[in-house]
């Protein structure tokens, strides 16, 4: 629905700029956040995770100990290859302040943050033993992903409309069986 407003530009997509007009403020700190969704700042993170991961796995003796990691690194790696054709596809203007041009929609950045946080979480999630640590990841990496869209609005990089899509792509990513949470054996 969302990419159906944005391509027919209906009334939710001219809602969704007046709104983006509304919150836009460079100078504040915002930047920060929607740096955090920058590919030399998310990738690391899944990386280092995900090698975490597949050391731990494959210390507890499990068979096929790399299958998780690799699938949240192959994940991360189709990022590119679904946004990418979208932005060309659907060719969106940015907000004025980006001045003229097109391919803001979907967001890569927040695509970026959504694979590489919530991968994260799910590489993590098995590792940790209470209830409240588990959650609190959780919360954590919905946090950090919430702000790296807010800062791309509030920068003025991205149409709110930009994020929302790339997180809806992004779940249903995320929920793929390859990155099932479960314990781990041993």
């Amino acid at each position: 629905m969302i990419t159906w407003q944005v391509l027919t530009h209906g009334p939710l997509a001219r809602a969704d700029e007046r709104l983006s007009d509304s919150l836009v403020h460079r100078g504040d700190a915002t930047q920060f956040l929607a740096d955090l969704g920058n590919v030399t700042v998310a990738v690391p993170v899944l990386a280092v995770v995900a090698a975490y991961a597949a050391w731990r796995a494959r210390a507890t003796g499990g068979d096929h100990w790399w299958r998780r990691p690799a699938a949240a690194a192959l994940l991360m790696a189709a990022v590119p290859l679904w946004v990418v054709p979208l932005k060309e596809l659907i060719a969106r203007s940015g907000p004025a302040i980006m001045g003229p041009g097109t391919g803001f929609y979907p967001s890569g950045h927040t695509a970026t943050a959504s694979m590489a946080y919530g991968g994260a979480v799910l590489l993590l999630l098995p590792r940790l033993r209470g209830a409240l640590a588990r959650r609190a990841l959780v919360v954590l990496a919905l946090v950090v992903n919430l702000g790296v869209g807010f800062g791309l609005v509030r920068q003025g990089y991205h149409w709110p409309f930009d994020v929302v899509a790339s997180w809806c792509v992004c779940a249903l990513l995320l929920s793929t069986p390859w990155l099932r949470v479960g314990r781990p054996a041993g």
